[in-house]
């Protein structure tokens, strides 16, 4: 570990943000267009191995023209070489992936090497809570970014995002998000169709995301609180912002989509860990009602609990119909109103989005998705702001928070565990 990452939070994010923004500046000011239309070769680097990361290095692989993966980051060697096993098994990309042992980076500095070392584009897949710095970073260094949801834990960190997403807008280059759902053809032909007026009025909005639970990995006697913590990411609040936020964002950007990009007022709800024991200290059911400034209700709900019946979809509730988005029933699909029901090609939006990214970058006419990653990030931690205090919540306390959940440094080493929240006793902060 260099001593960056051994420095204290405020210090390592401090010095990184003044660096990032100073470096953003010069280079919006004096470098040229990067990666101008009509080039050939786009170098590709990977920040964060696990399954999501190793999926978006093979989707972006898997784009036209001469795309090759050249660097990756990660945490721990392991998941590093767990990811280019998995890619270099894959016969229509295998001879995509030439990253050598110098271009193989770990530790908690890892994506500054990553985006140092000459890649074009660079996917940004680790744990949320790092997903603020790594994109001040990429846009800094004038890199083409596809950043994986959400893209923070907490409200500075929107901030943070909505920031750097600013600069790549001014430097032209590409920001492409996670939300998967914006490229997924049914929706997007649905969606048009619902700001059309194929539904009349949009009332409420249902979105719901009841599943199992997710994978762990049983603490090993060698594993410091820090390296136990990172391996289960999606159970720490600090890391994964709990995983209404985690996941259930892809419902609540659906939603959001589908009434104009328009955010509500106020937020309440409830929820707690019922079920789940262990690891780490998040819910495991989330349950909240948003209202919007003309009455429109936007209700959500999520569980993660074993021997439950899944249900993962949104359903839009208009004056003249529904628009049912959870392809139940027959598929995506309008009833009342104009009916419709979507007969076509779906293709694979995980893969759209990236064909999309590139080709953006081909032809330097940028996409930008960050301001609706950020809000639909920012509605989701409200959410959470609602289940963990008991308390309403406006969307002017959640853009205004100052909760910060970054843990006081970067060390493999001790790392307490914040207590389980408690709805009427946890603090708005």
């Amino acid at each position: 570990m260099t001593p960056a990452s051994r420095a204290s939070r405020r210090t390592f994010l401090g010095t990184s943000s003044r660096v990032a923004g100073a470096a953003a500046v010069m280079q919006a000011a004096f470098a040229p267009a990067v990666h101008a239309a009509g080039s050939d070769r786009l170098r590709v680097g990977l920040v964060g191995c696990g399954g999501r990361g190793s999926g978006a290095a093979a989707q972006a692989l898997s784009t036209s023209g001469d795309v090759v993966l050249t660097a990756v980051g990660d945490m721990f060697p392991d998941r590093i070489d767990q990811s280019l096993r998995s890619l270099q098994a894959m016969d229509e990309i295998a001879a995509k992936v030439d990253v050598p042992a110098d271009r193989r980076f770990t530790g908690f500095e890892a994506y500054r090497q990553v985006i140092d070392s000459g890649v074009d584009v660079v996917l940004l897949a680790t744990p949320p809570h790092f997903r603020p710095l790594h994109m001040e970073a990429a846009v800094a260094a004038g890199k083409h970014i596809f950043a994986e949801k959400p893209c923070a834990v907490d409200a500075p960190g929107v901030h943070r995002v909505l920031a750097a997403c600013e600069q790549a807008k001014a430097k032209g280059l590409s920001v492409v998000s996670g939300l998967t759902l914006r490229y997924y053809e049914p929706f997007r032909e649905a969606v048009k169709r619902i700001h059309a007026g194929a539904i009349g009025e949009v009332r409420a909005i249902l979105a719901n995301d009841y599943r199992g639970p997710l994978w762990s990995l049983p603490r090993k006697p060698h594993w410091s609180d820090m390296e136990w913590q990172l391996r289960n990411w999606p159970y720490f609040t600090w890391l994964s912002g709990d995983f209404n936020v985690e996941q259930h964002v892809h419902n609540l950007d659906l939603a959001v989509w589908a009434l104009g990009e328009r955010y509500p007022v106020k937020a309440i709800g409830t929820g707690g860990q019922q079920v789940r024991k262990a690891p780490g200290n998040i819910f495991d059911h989330h349950s909240v009602v948003y209202e919007y400034d003309d009455g429109t209700r936007l209700v959500s709900n999520c569980r993660q609990i074993p021997g439950c019946k899944q249900d993962i979809g949104v359903v839009a509730l208009g004056s003249k119909g529904t628009a049912d988005l959870s392809e139940k029933k027959g598929g995506v699909q309008i009833t009342g109103g104009q009916p419709w029901a979507f007969d076509g090609d779906s293709g694979n939006a995980y893969q759209v989005e990236h064909d999309e990214l590139f080709k953006s970058v081909r032809d330097g006419k940028p996409i930008n998705n960050g301001e609706s990653l950020a809000k639909s990030t920012l509605l989701a931690i409200m959410g959470r702001l609602a289940t963990y205090t008991g308390q309403e919540i406006t969307w002017d306390m959640a853009w205004n928070s100052k909760q910060d959940l970054t843990p006081a440094s970067y060390e493999l080493g001790p790392l307490p565990m914040p207590p389980v929240a408690m709805p009427g006793v946890t603090k708005y902060s």
